[in-house]
């Protein structure tokens, strides 16, 4: 059973705000105590470097480092030699677009991608076109954001060499078909790559059941520390690929004459001084969501969009984008009001929520808006939170968000 109040006692922004009605798990998500404390726990007993030490805490860091690479791939379900520690979602989805200009990429060469992107997986592709000239076509969508398959398959030609899309998009929350399009991708001879940072930690993710040849996920998203970024790749796709970032740590040797042998994969591409307890906790988070079940957590997601959903669909002043995809989004606006007075004016009222175009700039397109409010939960949120929100939503007029400044 999903106990949501058990879980709540978790979270210590939640008994140390008790009146905040968090619907902005989208941006980044609460961290529970067990996660807290690994960073804690880190920083007062070994804080030290990571591979540069051969003292007790320092292999004591190398190890708890070491062992968030084992549990991620439990949680994925692939080699530990394929999961690599980045910034963040941005840093992978650029460390792979730069690795395939290198080795795979060429002009001509076609990258498929969605109008429903977030920037990181757009703005990557694009500074392709202009530097070694790839073509971008984009997919076709329904007005939810959702791929149809006929249509997907349709499109491929001889020149389309990848597959970019998010598993779950950002802002209408479309759980996408990613194993169907995946062997379509395959049977064309194209690569895949995923942004999964709105499918982590909601979602059960098998990397090899899916046979997707790269994915990408942030900490932040899945109740770990901020800074740190998954990235996944089938390993004889990351063994030979170019790192963007180049330094101390991911290297075997130089030399003054300028050679270099770069380590091999995950390491080549964590150079530098990674960030340590953010990793820690990583392991944590996973371990913790795990202990819940991604199933269990799916499952609570839905029945909270729907009660969400069934609560909003009558109010005479809203407009949802999204009503019927399977996700914990939910993007609408109240008629004739500005997005970001709104999510002002809710805020005066303890209510966090997202607003404006959420880094999806060109979304416009498929939805007809730029602006839109995007309430996202969570397995710590509550049908009684979504009452309360739906009650001031359904009340509240242009005179209150102006007196907001006033």
């Amino acid at each position: 059973m999903f106990d949501v109040e058990k879980i709540r006692q978790d979270f210590a922004m939640i008994k140390n705000n008790p009146e905040l009605v968090y619907f902005d798990n989208g941006a980044t998500t609460y961290k529970p105590d067990v996660v807290i404390d690994a960073v804690n726990e880190y920083y007062s007993f070994y804080n030290s470097n990571v591979s540069r030490g051969e003292y007790t805490i320092a292999i004591k860091a190398d190890q708890a480092y070491d062992n968030t690479r084992k549990l991620i791939s439990q949680l994925i379900n692939c080699h530990t030699n394929e999961v690599c520690f980045l910034a963040n979602v941005t840093a992978c989805l650029n460390q792979i677009a730069y690795g395939l200009s290198k080795n795979y990429l060429s002009i001509g060469d076609k990258v498929l991608l969605t109008l429903a992107e977030h920037a990181s997986n757009l703005l990557p592709w694009y500074r392709l076109q202009k530097d070694i000239g790839i073509q971008i076509d984009y997919i076709p969508l329904d007005n939810q954001g959702n791929i149809d398959l006929n249509e997907f398959e349709k499109i491929f030609d001889k020149d389309v060499k990848l597959v970019a899309i998010s598993y779950v998009g950002n802002v209408l929350g479309n759980i996408q078909p990613i194993k169907k399009i995946t062997e379509i991708a395959h049977k064309n001879n194209a690569l895949i790559v995923v942004d999964a940072a709105q499918a982590i930690g909601h979602l059960k993710i098998d990397v090899e059941d899916l046979d997707v040849d790269f994915l990408c996920f942030s900490a932040h998203k899945m109740l770990g520390p901020d800074g740190v970024g998954v990235l996944y790749g089938k390993y004889n796709l990351i063994e030979n690929m170019e790192p963007l970032i180049l330094g101390g740590g991911m290297n075997a040797r130089f030399d003054k004459q300028g050679n270099v042998i770069y380590k091999e994969a995950p390491y080549r591409f964590e150079a530098g001084t990674p960030n340590i307890e953010g990793v820690i906790g990583l392991a944590a988070a996973g371990e913790y969501l795990m202990n819940i079940g991604l199933d269990n957590i799916h499952q609570y997601d839905i029945e909270l969009k729907k009660y969400m959903i069934d609560k909003m669909k009558d109010l005479y002043n809203v407009e949802i984008y999204n009503p019927d995809n399977d996700s914990a989004i939910v993007s609408f606006n109240i008629k004739d009001i500005f997005a970001q007075d709104v999510a002002t004016y809710l805020s005066t009222r303890n209510i966090a929520v997202r607003s404006g175009n959420h880094c999806a700039k060109i979304l416009h397109n498929l939805i007809g808006t730029d602006q839109s409010i995007r309430a996202s939960l969570y397995l710590y949120n509550t049908k009684k939170e979504i009452d309360y929100f739906v009650e001031v939503v359904s009340k509240t007029t242009l005179e209150d968000t102006i007196n907001v400044f006033l």
